[in-house]
């Protein structure tokens, strides 16, 4: 297609996540003209969907709480976490991240972002995980505004069919619903985040997780096919986050869930968190929670089961269960279990989930903040009832599972009253695996010359960034989006 001499805007950002937005915003303060385009009805991407932590160094609350550390320390950590992948690792811009990450974080907080921490995570060797306050949607809340208070024309419901070229340089987009060809006089920026939702490029690169879902669906992997197609490669494809148990959100917000994070409310909550024993805040803080909590999988050790919708059991709960639910029913299963494992969850050491804020959630907590997650009744008949599965199934299925777990010595769930947490389904966090850039978040082809006119940032822009540990996909994420914008308004 051929370019017209007009231009709708310098830079064009397609996505509309922490990334997008973020360079959206640092993009228009270096004086370009923006439109971001997202496909979702609403800007959110995968940041509004994470857990919300941020790994950094040399930040106010590191600095406030007297840890002494360096970003030379953060660049020799980073790839303990997996050091089996850590030699193929991108070094100049695993560099860029931890030189560059702390200013990212200072500058989330101006925008009134509330952090609570920092929190240890080995093999780190100082406490650097920054966690959002109240959750991770208070990151598209105050990026949202910002954007819009420094004239990016946020436009949703937008999905990118291709890139337009002229003389080989990228010269804008055309969009699927209406052909509309949008053009921008200094770059198009990716910021479409990963695949974890398409099946086609999890099949390329890791067949066994092809048919389960993404947690953001919709990362299909639009950026990296755009990409791929001008001469770009994926590193780190076969890295995948998951498949990891879940428990589905629930079907609405509740009141508190609704509340905009407000600084002084986030502000008393990180005091409360600080001040206050955690038995105390434990309701206020879980009724925050909502998309992000797994089961533990010593659940199953102790003699709970997994069964899916037709009341079945569809896999060993003690192998690897999370990669049989893409066959199941609606791809989701419920947790069974007897009384004695219901008591045993109720307190230290048997912790349902890890949660944040409050360490560990135990089963009064789901039974208090998530009733939609739980069930109980005093036969199985019963329970099965509750869920909504076929009680003679269910009924058959416990008893079988019983004799085997019997001749085994293993535990079993065979004393009522009987309990039940569920839905919960098997997700695919994240994928890895970006377009290749170079350090000013250029696209390189395989040749290592660069797309002109192209930029990725955050997932669809890791180009060989290895990512290990918590905290670091968001510390990328607005990291990269801040600097490649600065770079393609320069352009």
């Amino acid at each position: 297609m051929s370019a017209t001499p007009h231009h709708d805007a310098d830079i064009i950002v397609v996505g509309g996540g922490g990334s997008g937005l973020t360079a959206a915003i640092f993009a228009r303060k270096a004086g370009a003209s923006v439109i971001l385009l997202e496909k979702f009805h609403e800007v959110r991407g995968s940041t509004g969907l994470s857990i919300g932590s941020i790994t950094a160094t040399g930040t106010r609350l590191q600095k406030k709480a007297g840890i002494v550390d360096t970003t030379e320390a953060h660049f020799e950590d980073m790839p303990k976490f997996a050091p089996e992948l850590a030699k193929d690792d991108n070094e100049a811009l695993r560099r860029i991240l931890v030189e560059n990450v702390g200013a990212s974080v200072a500058w989330l907080e101006q925008l009134g972002v509330t952090f609570y921490g920092p929190m240890p995570e080995p093999p780190h060797r100082q406490p650097r995980m920054h966690n959002i306050l109240p959750n991770s949607r208070a990151y598209i809340y105050f990026l949202e505004k910002e954007a819009r208070r420094v004239g990016v024309d946020i436009r949703t419901s937008s999905e990118v069919k291709d890139l337009v070229l002229a003389d080989d340089r990228v010269v804008g987009i055309q969009l699927f619903a209406n052909g509309q060809v949008l053009m921008a006089k200094k770059a198009v920026i990716l910021a479409s985040g990963d695949y974890s939702s398409s099946p086609e490029w999890k099949g390329r690169f890791n067949p066994a997780v092809r048919n389960t879902d993404g947690v953001n669906t919709t990362n299909t992997g639009d950026g990296h096919r755009m990409g791929t197609a001008l001469g770009a490669d994926v590193k780190y494809g076969q890295v995948v986050y998951g498949p990891n148990l879940r428990f589905m959100p629930p079907p609405k917000p509740n009141f508190l869930q609704k509340l905009p994070p407000w600084p002084w409310l986030t502000r008393l909550m990180r005091w409360s968190l600080n001040s206050m024993p955690s038995w105390l805040l434990r309701p206020f803080i879980l009724s925050f929670v909502t998309t992000y909590l797994s089961p533990e999988p010593t659940m199953f050790q102790q003699g709970a089961i997994l069964v899916n919708r037709k009341g079945e059991r569809f896999a060993d709960e003690l192998g690897k269960p999370n990669f049989a639910f893409g066959d199941q029913p609606q791809k989701q299963a419920f947790i069974v279990f007897d009384d004695e494992v219901a008591k045993k969850f109720s307190s230290w050491p048997y912790f349902i989930s890890t949660a944040p804020g409050v360490a560990y959630a135990y089963l009064p907590d789901y039974k208090r903040t998530r009733p939609d997650l739980y069930s109980t009744g005093a036969t199985i008949a019963e329970i099965a009832a509750k869920i909504g599965v076929p009680a003679k199934v269910l009924e058959a299925e416990v008893a079988a599972h019983n004799r085997s777990a019997a001749e085994k010595g293993l535990p079993t769930p065979k004393k009522g009253p009987f309990h039940a947490l569920g839905p919960v389904k098997s997700w695919i966090i994240l994928t890895d695996g970006g377009l290749t850039v170079n350090t000013n978040h250029q696209v390189i082809r395989t040749d290592g010359s660069v797309v002109d006119g192209l930029y990725a940032v955050g997932s669809a822009g890791q180009g060989g960034l290895l990512l290990e540990g918590h905290g670091h996909h968001l510390a990328w994420a607005f990291t990269s989006g801040r600097l490649g914008a600065q770079h393609a308004a320069k352009a």
